[in-house]
């Protein structure tokens, strides 16, 4: 089992910057392809950032805003959010899989098998 606990989320005015959080326990850490994703009120579970350790993942919507990286001496997940919109506004959740995969989906958020429980991003406009 893994477990994750998101933190950062708070209320920010676009334009503005946040560093999201997630601690991890439970596997070892630099063993696990890490990722981010967000639902927005009314909306599915959309793919942000992902990271299998060997390389980065971005959804064009934040590319070149946001920042995925970790520190697996901390197991610890981020997501560097600079630049917000009012459309990144959602409740961003951080997920983990054991491995990699050979297909390179890290956008499906079927393949992750541990969720944490969320930390709400607010940007004003």
């Amino acid at each position: 089992q893994v477990q994750l606990v998101e933190s950062g989320g708070g209320l920010v005015q676009a334009g503005g910057s946040l560093k999201l959080s997630c601690a991890a326990s439970g596997r070892t850490f630099s063993s696990l392809s890490m990722g981010w994703f967000r639902q927005a009120p009314g909306k599915e579970r959309e793919f942000v950032a992902a990271t299998p350790g060997y390389n980065t993942f971005y959804a064009d919507s934040v590319k070149g805003r946001f920042t995925i990286s970790r520190h697996n001496a901390k197991n610890t997940l981020y997501l560097q959010m600079n630049s917000l919109k009012a459309e990144d506004t959602a409740v961003y959740y951080c997920a983990a899989l054991q491995g990699t995969l050979n297909d390179g989906s890290y956008y499906s958020s079927s393949k992750y098998r541990y969720w944490g429980q969320g930390t709400q991003v607010t940007v004003s406009s």
